[in-house]
């Protein structure tokens, strides 16, 4: 399958979509595109959704707004060996034309496969940047910083946040 996550994981639910189609008379096909990834390194990555770069490839630049924030983990904030990854990242990407349908969430940080594993649910059910923010987040945590982003990169303001 060219062009699709190389992770067991996906190759799980695509066989398990395979055989519902077969023998389980669902039409329903595996979705390539909402699947949560994670770089498993000191400093962990984690996505679901598409990037900034291919959201605006899709629908254009006019249509895409993008939601971000770097800040400190308290958990980094603790302790000086952690204090040298620098800061944590975390960008919500939306269709201004679909009522800011979340289009792909990136946080970079702490514990990101943990942290993205939910927000995967949440992007496949088609949630809503409205949605998420208004979701009370879990204090002090680093996914709290997903549901509380407010700055716009069109703003121009900075992204730049303190711990809490």
């Amino acid at each position: 399958m060219q062009g699709c996550p190389e992770l067991t994981p996906v190759a799980i639910q695509a066989g398990i979509m395979l055989a519902r189609r077969l023998f389980g008379k669902s039409q329903e096909p595996m979705d390539y595109v909402n699947v949560c990834t994670t770089v498993f390194t000191p400093l962990e990555y984690s996505c679901v959704g598409l990037s900034e770069d291919d959201a605006n490839e899709k629908l254009g630049l006019d249509n895409v707004e993008v939601y971000h924030r770097e800040f400190t983990p308290l958990e980094w904030s603790l302790s000086e060996k952690r204090q040298s990854y620098g800061n944590a990242f975390a960008k919500v990407v939306v269709d201004k034309t679909e009522n800011e349908k979340v289009l792909g969430i990136h946080y970079l940080g702490p514990n990101a496969g943990e942290v993205m594993q939910g927000y995967g649910v949440a992007v496949k059910k088609g949630v809503t940047f409205k949605e998420l923010t208004d979701t009370v987040g879990i204090h002090p945590t680093s996914s709290e910083e997903i549901v509380t982003l407010s700055i716009s990169k069109s703003s121009g303001e900075d992204a730049a946040a303190g711990g809490c």
